[in-house]
């Protein structure tokens, strides 16, 4: 995987989501998303089954203001591989995974509490 795609600056709520997108700061994006205190950036992530500690390279560098990232799996909720989990321990980033629609709207919610929160949304065709 390269470095994060297009980018948004600043942090925004994810205002929907669904047939493979999502849309935020009356913008729209087809693809999966990493939600970052950087800004807003395309990620190349396409199914829960390929992601391995790289694709979360963006998010460990900035780690430093980042408490923990919520992992949005696609339709249904999974858990990551142990390497996976693993960098995330050894980076200081607590790790949440839930569907897609869920972490949206918790990472709406704890971004409106003015949290330190990051996440990594896989895109899903509907609404979960």
């Amino acid at each position: 995987m390269s470095g994060p795609q297009a980018h948004y600056p600043g942090r925004v709520p994810i205002n929907a989501y669904g047939d493979g997108g999502f849309r935020f700061a009356d913008m729209s994006h087809i693809g999966s998303l990493l939600l970052l205190p950087s800004g807003v950036f395309g990620w190349p992530v396409t199914q829960f089954g390929d992601l391995t500690p790289r694709s979360f390279a963006p998010v460990f560098d900035e780690a430093d203001d980042i408490s923990f990232l919520l992992l949005g799996c696609g339709e249904t909720i999974a858990r990551p591989s142990e390497t996976v989990e693993s960098a995330f321990r050894d980076h200081g980033v607590g790790l949440e995974f839930m569907d897609t629609g869920a972490a949206a709207r918790t990472y709406n919610v704890l971004l409106g509490e003015g949290r330190d929160v990051a996440a990594a949304l896989i895109a899903v065709e509907n609404p979960v």
